[in-house]
């Protein structure tokens, strides 16, 4: 009997072998995918050549990821920033196309980060807070009690 094959001819043993160490490699690799590069422990960095010499694909996005976080935290000139993300996106467009078309798409709301370095976050979390008194409030009566909620929950008073 061939040593290599299982009954019925399911699974190579070599088959398996391979996927075994494909699993060893994407294990625990979350964060020193998702973590600045720069910022990773010595372990990390170790999980991070082992999954790009595996995932070759996988290596090239996260190269572009950290060539956008860079473009976002270099503090040169407004039109220097706008022309190193024109540039992003030019590259990154056959390997990320929806993320270019939504960057593409947003392109208005970003300018201003690169003019004052600001966000939109605190209007962001403002809004996810109404949403969510909304979604525990179901059965206001009326906009009163609904206005009095979520100025309570901001601590002003009505």
């Amino acid at each position: 009997m061939n040593p290599l094959a299982l009954a019925g001819g399911i699974l190579l043993t070599s088959d398996f072998l391979f996927l075994t160490s494909v699993n060893l490699v994407i294990t625990n690799s979350k964060y020193p995918l998702l973590k600045n590069e720069k910022d990773l422990n010595d372990e990390q960095k170790e999980k991070l050549k082992q999954v790009q010499k595996v995932f070759p694909k996988l290596a090239d996005m996260h190269q572009l990821k950290e060539e956008l976080r860079k473009t976002f935290e270099n503090r040169d000139s407004e039109v220097i920033g706008l022309l190193n993300l024109a540039d992003w996106l030019r590259g990154a467009a056959s390997k990320l196309p929806k993320s270019c078309a939504t960057i593409i798409r947003w392109f208005g709301e970003i300018i201003p980060y690169f003019k004052n370095r600001t966000t939109q976050g605190i209007v962001e979390g403002i809004n996810n807070k109404l949403k969510l008194i909304k979604r525990k409030g179901f059965g206001f009566k009326n906009f009163h009690n609904f206005r009095s909620r979520s100025l309570l929950s901001f601590h002003f008073n009505s």
